[in-house]
């Protein structure tokens, strides 16, 4: 059975951080229809001034991070002792677990495009340990043919597997460039939460009616078997995501997200007293 769309999200521009203008693409509004995935910010910007400042130290529990850029250089810290610069096609998968302070600071580039999606974690894995990893572009399996580029950052694809697999949820996270007018199918896995985003060019994915959706959209689909796309004439480039919601009650505070609002409050009381890092 083929995916059909079931919602297209624009999103609205908004400052985070110490004033990083990017586009909250999906976030709180959308958090029950696009389980496991919390919140998407995208950013696409040939002006410094729209990032440079950065997110200085902040705190993260409950929840995975991961930042994948097509263009730029971040420059990031933990509170674990890793350090180092997200660049042109490299990811940052961090787990926060039971708790962790960071900071990312994009440098100027000529251009930074990319994404940072927000992973839930189940209840049982809330409080685990925190990891961090860093995915550089080499270690990213690409895949051509009929038309399209798909870098693999997560989970399988065609048999290929990608840079992780992820510890918690099984998250599969492609990177897809599709040549003008090309089509592109792909069989996906039943009762998984699919939703992608569309970086550049546009698409259509009904397979009949020609209707292309512009870059800048997130487009999520109905339960199905079958994903199908196709480039319009300047070709497109999609981020997918897909991955088993958790149905799970959620408790969101800023960079904490928890089940409970005791959970959610038991950690700020941490951050006030100093024992958020355990």
């Amino acid at each position: 059975m083929p995916r059909t769309i079931r919602e297209i999200v624009t999103g609205s521009t908004q400052y985070d951080g110490a004033g990083v203008k990017l586009v909250r693409v999906i976030g709180h509004a959308n958090v029950k229809e696009f389980d496991p995935f919390l919140m998407l910010d995208a950013f696409d910007s040939n002006d410094p001034a729209d990032y440079v400042k950065g997110f200085p130290w902040h705190p993260h529990r409950g929840i995975e991070t991961v930042t994948y850029l097509i263009h730029g250089n971040i420059e990031h810290g933990d509170s674990l002792g890793n350090k180092g610069a997200i660049l042109d096609g490299c990811c940052q998968w961090m787990t926060a677990g039971k708790g962790i302070l960071h900071q990312e600071m994009p440098q100027s580039a000529q251009r930074m495009l990319g994404v940072q999606l927000w992973l839930n974690l189940p209840k049982a894995e809330k409080m685990t340990e925190p990891q961090y990893r860093d995915i550089r572009a080499e270690a990213v399996p690409l895949v051509r043919g009929d038309g399209a580029e798909v870098h693999v950052i997560s989970g399988t694809y065609r048999g290929v597997s990608g840079a992780v697999q992820g510890d918690y949820v099984k998250a599969l996270f492609l990177d897809v460039t599709l040549l003008p007018h090309a089509k592109w199918e792909f069989a996906t896995e039943t009762g998984t939460t699919l939703f992608l985003y569309i970086v550049e060019g546009e698409a259509s994915f009904d397979g009949t009616s020609g209707v292309f959706i512009p870059a800048r959209r997130a487009v999520l689909f109905n339960d199905g078997d079958q994903l199908f796309a196709q480039a319009g004439e300047s070709g497109a480039r999609f981020l997918l995501f897909c991955g088993k919601p958790l149905k799970e009650p959620i408790a969101w505070g800023g960079p904490i997200v928890m089940n409970t609002q005791e959970e959610l409050e038991q950690a700020f009381r941490e951050l006030r007293n100093g024992t958020f890092i355990r």
